[in-house]
């Protein structure tokens, strides 16, 4: 009994030995000592500001830092610290640095530099004290500096494995570089137009050494080449237009991407749709977990992290936005996120694809055992009919196929023409998509009225001058001597034609009277004869005759024809409006026989008109004017002016649509050779004829939106 009493005591003291053990546990954990920010201060050394952190025990690497452009600021995370300056801000304004910020955050304390304008800095542990120094702000920019990716720790010589180029989805050229490890070191710089790339203590082997010419490609990168330099490999890359470029490293993979600039007030700016605040992170072989949490600090934004997200990533991004860097960082570990409000989650695509696919499928599940329910949906401006067409038509080719309509695999729809109804049958979501399609679709029509005015304006002018001359002859007729003498009992006979001189020197015939040496009249013109004027001069036996005939005529007239057709149509609806008369005529048929068939010679307006969301109207117009022309064997010929175009017309403004102007202009003029031309009396000898005829056709039309009411 005393042995067991012993070992009872014994067995006692240990448990009560480990519960104090347990129980003091957390206790040491917080006395320990935590590294303390004990004074920050700034100062100027040589010209060159410095800011100096004092800390309680010299830390043991770097603290991890960003930069921010506007404002410009730079920040620097200290895992497991506290502040013991005892206030939260403290002021320097000297140089280009405002003041600086000590803000704790949990088991960490974040130092923010606010400088005046954006800077560079280096960071160097001296002791227990930590120094930032910042880079000089000149006046003018800077050239771009290079941008180091790595120290060069490689082992001096190593090939790289691959260089290849990619087009990205938004029109990016991308340069992929196969290191052979992932502490190459890399340099980077723009030099005038170009990208100048170098790997340090790196060879390139011979089937690598070579131009490629990318235009190809619809990027903004021209051509990459890549060769030996010393102990260095030298890429250039020759981009063309307005650009801009970011590069990463992710372990052995190195990324150049080249994206065109958008225009931004003729500037041009970064990335695609990128509008976060800028930003600078300068990280090297940083996991993808503190990386993405850097960037939550900076936007506050929650982000969510899977599990699964993993590994290292070596980057420098100089004044970035900070949702582009994001998407680089994603892209370069192959990571895909998905936003809801102010929360992001981020886990690999394959993950988020599976978890959207997940959610699909029970939700379709779901809609496979949802209970059906039956609604009534009355129809007033629209046709019950059309709108179930509507519900179960299909792109496909099957009017019941279920996933080219708006219903369910199980959803129905019946329309009752009589009293203009619809009765859907199916699941509680899908009848409220239809209520909501049926509110957009059942509305009234807005009327549009069409006028149209068609104007024919004609000008017509003509004036003709002619002439008439003969002589006559009766003496040898009426028992006399005819014609003259000439000498030696020989006489000449003159006369209007051969049958007339030979009737006056009396051989037989009867003279014509009414011949004539000239015969030029005038033209009629109208439809009206010329007006004449007659002269004779004749001997005392009236048997010789001098006879002259003069005829003119001068017509003008000028008229208007107006032709107003109007209708009032709905939009996206055909409307026509026509009036004529319909000529037959024969045709023959393939057997020989012949038909009588029709066709229209008429006024005729078609218009299709269209509202748009500023109120103006897009009116497709077909006008034709036809007249019934001349009489041929076949039958009537049809006179015809047609337009068809389309325009966008103000509601209530009028535009002229086209129009045809004719213009005909004619002089003429008829003579006797030689006589004609003689000055004064050879007007006796010619007949002149003007015709200058205009004729023009306008088409004016004026639509206009009627009020939501009748039409009256």
């Amino acid at each position: 009994m005393k042995h067991d009493g012993r070992r009872w005591w014994r067995n006692l003291c240990q448990m009560v030995g480990l519960m104090l053990v347990c129980l003091l546990a957390p206790a040491w954990a917080q006395v320990q000592p935590r590294v303390a920010i004990e004074s920050v201060t700034g100062s100027l050394q040589s010209g060159v500001e410095v800011v100096r952190i004092d800390l309680s025990q010299a830390l043991t690497a770097v603290p991890e830092g960003f930069s921010i452009q506007s404002p410009a600021r730079i920040a620097l995370d200290f895992p497991n610290a506290s502040s013991a300056i005892g206030r939260s801000n403290v002021e320097v304004n000297q140089g280009n640095l405002r003041s600086i910020s000590v803000v704790p955050s949990g088991e960490r304390t974040r130092v923010v530099l606010n400088l005046k304008q954006f800077t560079s800095y280096k960071t160097q542990l001296q002791g227990k004290s930590l120094l930032v120094v910042l880079d000089a702000v000149a006046g003018a920019a800077p050239p771009v500096a290079a941008q180091v990716f790595a120290e060069g720790q490689a082992r001096r010589g190593e090939p790289l494995r691959d260089v290849d180029f990619r087009r990205g989805d938004d029109g990016a050229g991308r340069v992929v570089v196969s290191l052979p490890n992932k502490d190459v070191g890399v340099d980077i710089r723009q030099q005038g137009q170009t990208l100048v790339v170098e790997f340090m203590h790196t060879s390139l082997p011979e089937g690598l050494r070579r131009k490629i010419d990318v235009a190809d490609f619809g990027t903004p990168v021209k051509t990459v080449t890549t060769f030996q330099t010393g102990d260095r490999v030298r890429m250039v890359i020759e981009p063309q237009g307005q650009w801009v470029q970011s590069a990463y490293q992710s372990d052995s993979q190195f990324v150049v991407e080249v994206k065109p600039a958008r225009m931004d007030g003729g500037k041009p700016s970064e990335g695609f749709g990128y509008t976060g605040e800028k930003l600078s992170l300068n990280f090297q072989n940083i996991e993808v977990r503190s990386l993405l949490q850097v960037i939550a600090d900076f936007t506050n934004f929650n982000v969510i992290t899977s599990d699964s997200v993993s590994g290292a990533l070596t980057l420098r991004l100089q004044d970035v936005p900070w949702d582009q860097a994001l998407d680089i960082i994603l892209q370069a570990k192959g990571l895909g996120m998905r936003k809801t409000g102010n929360v992001i989650w981020i886990a690999p695509k394959d993950e988020i694809s599976a978890k959207e696919k997940l959610e699909l499928e029970s939700a379709a599940a779901l809609q496979g055992l949802e209970p059906l329910r039956t609604q009534s949906f009355q129809m007033n401006y629209t046709k019950a009919t059309e709108v179930a067409a509507q519900l179960t038509a299909s792109t496909g080719g099957t009017t019941n196929s279920a996933g080219a309509r708006l219903l369910s695999a199980r959803g129905s729809v019946i329309a009752e023409a009589r009293t203009n109804q619809l009765f859907v049958t199916d699941i509680p979501s899908k009848l409220e998509q239809v209520q909501q399609l049926i509110a957009k679709l059942d509305i009234p029509a807005r009327q549009v009225l069409i006028e149209a005015r068609i104007v024919e304006a004609s000008d017509t002018f003509g004036k003709s001058l002619g002439v008439k001359l003969g002589a006559t002859d009766l003496r040898a007729q009426q028992g006399g001597d005819g014609g003259y003498a000439v000498g030696g009992g020989n006489r000449v006979a003159f006369g209007t034609n051969y049958g007339n001189a030979i009737a006056s020197s009396g051989a037989g015939g009867t003279v014509d009277t009414s011949g004539a040496f000239v015969n030029l009249p005038a033209i009629g013109q109208g439809g009206y004869n010329p007006a004449t004027f007659a002269l004779s001069i004749f001997s005392s036996a009236a048997n010789r005759f001098l006879n002259l005939e003069l005829s003119a005529l001068e017509a003008g007239g000028r008229g208007v024809g107006v032709w107003g057709p109007r209708l009032v149509g709905a939009p996206q609806s055909k409307a026509l409006i026509e009036q004529g008369t319909e000529l037959p005529y024969q045709v023959a048929s393939a057997s020989g026989a012949t038909a009588i068939a029709f066709r229209k010679a008429n006024l005729k307006l078609e218009v299709t008109p269209q509202i748009t969301p500023e109120g103006n109207i897009i009116l497709a117009l077909d006008v034709n004017k036809d007249t019934v022309g001349q009489s041929t064997a076949a039958g009537f010929a049809i006179n015809t002016k047609h337009i068809q175009t389309q325009v966008l017309v103000e509601n209530g403004g009028t535009v002229v649509i086209g129009g045809i102007f004719e213009m005909t202009e004619n002089d003429s003029e008829t003579k006797v050779p030689v006589l004609g031309d003689l000055p004064g009396v050879g007007n006796l000898f010619k007949s002149r004829a003007r015709v200058a005829n205009k004729q023009e056709m306008l088409v004016f039309i004026t639509p206009k939106v009627l009020a939501d009411k009748a039409v009256r």
